[in-house]
């Protein structure tokens, strides 16, 4: 049965047939010391699914060869192989990376009787080939077929976003979302680290921003990740050719940095605003004081990021002037670019200039928020009635983000480059409908997902195709699911929003089409036994034909 995801460009079969028998032992074999730090990366992610059928280190003696079948171990062999397929297109996008160039992940994968053999120019792509490997092996039955698996990616950026400022994750936590993202080919951890509810960052140039505080006012509340916690993630994604991309959320979205320097002036308000609705105002990079924080702030954000990107914000900056917003972008983009680092910013963010340099993460527009235009229409929509919504508030919203209707236009004609993420399909804090969720999982599961999104299922997201939005190659960055985190109160509710939704998006980013949707939900099915052996939640949706 086939059960890769993303689904392999070019599979072949050998005349002579045959099979491979999954059951082992197996050990992990490579002659080249340049795969040393693969080969351990590999074995610890096999090592859930094959537990003692995993053969010790002392038994990867190099020797990527032993005999016929049935005359001892199974072998997964990795090997830089500078005849590996090189791609047949160049990848699009901007590489993760920060090189000129995206770096070949081209591979090729040989099944055996005798074991497993992933072949690449670089060690990026023999560990792409083993993630691959370690599917075949954890997804499918006793056996598999002897075939050969071609494949390279078709977007160079396949990233995913987290929020640990709402909903936090442990570093143990992060490090098995890493794990997820790495074994479905993403390359990018986009980390929302700080947002009116929480900020979860060490800086030691500015302790008050994780200080406890006894009045429960927005912050830390003791839940943070130290330097140290940062660093250390950072190497444990480099191991899974995951770069960690850290998000500061400014000039809005800033209620906990408030509560920990409370004497920040308010950002210049637009006429009319006070009273109407309630809102944090954001900072006011005019004011001496305010850009001095912030620049202290981003700039050791820059100097314990690793990674050439720092995520600047710049969404939904409700409260001030058009003006006063223009300057906090172009003030937050300067001192990141000082620090050395490479900004990327919200959609918004286009409104303040557009260079070729920039980068854009494209998120929404009106007909995308899917928002009712009458008494009637809003009667029929008890997800928003629940939330508190009236036809005057999503008026509101309305003239709030009719500028979002431009912001593509603007990046294009700006020359910048485009992350697509479009809340209308790669938001995976969507609800999902009643009608695809088990009965035993009904309880659990209804009160996840933001309140204000239609709820969804797994089909939805599958359907998207990432030429959809009139982004030339040549302008897309890449692509990103996000999955904020409003309703998130541990790592399981985390996964069961991700999986299975995440799968297709994986296959999107890296195929940059939609899969065909009857062969992918049959892949994914098979994948329930991956997720169990990783001990990750997930949504038995009833659009699965579950084993």
């Amino acid at each position: 049965m086939d059960v890769v995801i993303p689904c392999p460009a070019v599979r072949t079969s050998p005349a002579t047939g045959g099979e491979l028998h999954l059951a082992g032992p197996w050990r992990i074999a490579t002659t080249d010391h340049r795969l040393t730090t693969v080969a351990r990366t590999v074995r610890a992610l096999l090592e859930p699914h094959l537990g003692d059928r995993l053969l010790p280190p002392s038994a990867d003696d190099g020797t990527p060869d032993h005999g016929g079948p049935g005359t001892g171990p199974a072998v997964l062999v990795l090997a830089l192989d500078a005849e590996s397929p090189a791609p047949d297109r160049a990848p699009v996008g901007v590489s993760p990376r920060g090189t000129a160039e995206p770096v070949d992940e081209s591979h090729r994968l040989t099944v055996t009787r005798r074991g497993i053999t992933c072949r690449a120019a670089t060690p990026e792509g023999v560990f792409r080939a083993a993630t691959t490997a370690i599917q075949l092996l954890a997804a499918s039955t006793d056996r598999t077929p002897c075939q050969e698996l071609s494949d390279a990616p078709r977007h160079a950026w396949r990233g995913l976003m987290v929020d640990p400022a709402r909903g936090y994750l442990t570093p143990g936590e992060l490090r098995r979302v890493i794990d997820l993202a790495a074994l479905y080919k993403l390359n990018v951890l986009h980390l929302h680290l700080t947002d009116n509810e929480g900020w979860r960052l060490q800086l030691p140039s500015v302790p008050e921003l994780t200080s406890d505080r006894a009045d429960g006012s927005p912050g830390s509340l003791g839940e943070y990740y130290t330097v140290e916690d940062y660093r250390a993630l950072q190497d444990y994604a480099a191991d899974r050719f995951v770069t960690v991309v850290p998000e500061i959320d400014l000039p809005g979205h800033c209620a906990a940095l408030r509560a920990a320097l409370p004497d920040l002036p308010a950002a210049p308000a637009p006429e009319g605003l006070a009273g109407r609705f309630p809102f944090v105002p954001p900072l006011d990079l005019a004011d001496p004081a305010t850009k001095a924080v912030v620049t202290s702030v981003l700039t050791e954000v820059c100097r314990l990021t690793d990674g050439p990107f720092v995520h600047i914000g710049g969404d939904e900056a409700v409260g001030m002037t058009a003006d006063s917003f223009v300057l906090a972008v172009r003030e937050l983009r300067a001192c990141v670019r000082a620090a050395g680092k490479r900004p990327l910013a919200w959609q918004e963010s286009s409104r303040a200039g557009i260079g070729a340099e920039d980068i854009v993460q494209y998120w929404v527009d009106v007909p995308m928020m899917d928002l009712p235009d009458t008494e009637e229409e809003l009667a029929g929509r008890p997800d928003l009635l629940a939330a508190g919504h009236t036809l005057d508030l999503i008026r509101a919203l309305r003239q709030f983000f009719a500028p979002a209707d431009e912001d593509l236009a603007r990046v294009l004609d700006g020359g910048g480059r485009v992350l697509l993420s479009p809340q209308s399909h790669l938001y995976l804090d969507r609800p999902y409908p009643p009608d695809v969720i088990p009965a035993e999982q009904a309880e659990s599961v209804s009160r996840l997902g933001f309140a204000t999104y239609r709820p969804r299922g797994v089909r939805p997201t599958a359907a998207w195709d990432p030429t959809s939005h009139g982004v030339p190659d040549a302008r897309i960055a890449g692509i990103e699911a996000t999955l904020f985190g409003e309703s998130i109160e541990g790592l399981d509710d985390l996964t069961v929003l991700l999986l299975p939704r995440l799968t297709s998006v994986a296959e999107a980013a890296w195929s940059g089409r939609a899969p065909e949707w009857e062969a992918h939900r049959a892949r994914v099915a098979r994948h329930a036994r991956l997720w169990q052996d990783r001990g990750l939640s997930y949504l038995a949706s009833t659009e699965i034909p579950w084993p």
